[in-house]
């Protein structure tokens, strides 16, 4: 299959590219730069591969939640290559890329994607590992105060992504034993969004360019972030 995700839903800037010979990622941590770099990403990839957009099977991206604009940017970059290339889009949660890239990285099984949502909140989910090396959601992806994330049943949880650092105090004192590890610092990454992104397309999650919208779980929106 030959995938290309792109994700600008945080502070880094990713795109990753998955074809016959492999996966390739290129990533900056940019946050102010996202619109000017995605691009060039992209193109550099394509170039890399020798392959033109319209070679490739599916485009998809980070759907949110995350940084409104960071989002919004993503959004409009991958509608506008998808109409430009007449290529189905597979959107994925930014919070179920998190959690992929911890199994990745360090094996997890079961893991507590949380984003900093400003405002005293985080964005919030639960995802475990399935037969194919997926993590797929357990529950409903919610924003809330630290206070209110609903508790697992068990423990074995390993937690991911900015909210960590930013409110690790009151979620591990909420979590308690439940929480077996934390990795504040980790950030969602296109290369994870690629296994997940194909299997959506494979069990027929693809959508039309003008279907592939962002998901922010707030409906309130502000500037800055």
């Amino acid at each position: 299959m030959r995938l290309l995700a792109i994700d600008t839903s945080g502070d880094a800037c990713s795109a990753a590219l998955l074809t016959e010979t492999g996966l390739h990622q290129q990533l900056t941590p940019e946050p102010r730069r996202h619109a000017d770099l995605i691009l060039g990403m992209v193109a550099a990839l394509l170039q890399e591969a020798d392959l033109k957009l319209t070679e490739l099977d599916a485009l998809a991206f980070g759907r949110g939640p995350g940084s409104f604009t960071g989002v919004r940017i993503a959004t409009a970059v991958i509608q506008g290559l998808a109409f430009g290339a007449d290529l189905p889009v597979v959107p994925v949660s930014t919070l179920a890329g998190l959690a992929q890239g911890r199994h990745r990285r360090q094996g997890a099984r079961r893991c507590l994607a949380a984003l900093d949502a400003r405002m005293g909140e985080v964005y919030w989910g639960r995802y475990q590992l399935d037969g194919q090396g997926l993590m797929h959601l357990v529950g409903p992806e919610v924003v809330s105060t630290p206070d209110q994330v609903e508790l697992p049943p068990d423990g074995g949880w390993e937690g991911v992504g900015s909210g960590w650092e930013a409110y690790g105090a009151r979620l591990c004192q909420r979590l308690g034993e439940r929480l077996l590890a934390v990795d504040p610092a980790a950030l969602c990454e296109a290369q994870d969004l690629i296994p997940l992104a194909a299997a959506g397309f494979t069990t027929g999650l693809a959508v039309s360019a003008e279907m592939a919208m962002p998901v922010y779980l707030r409906d309130q929106v502000t500037r800055g972030t």
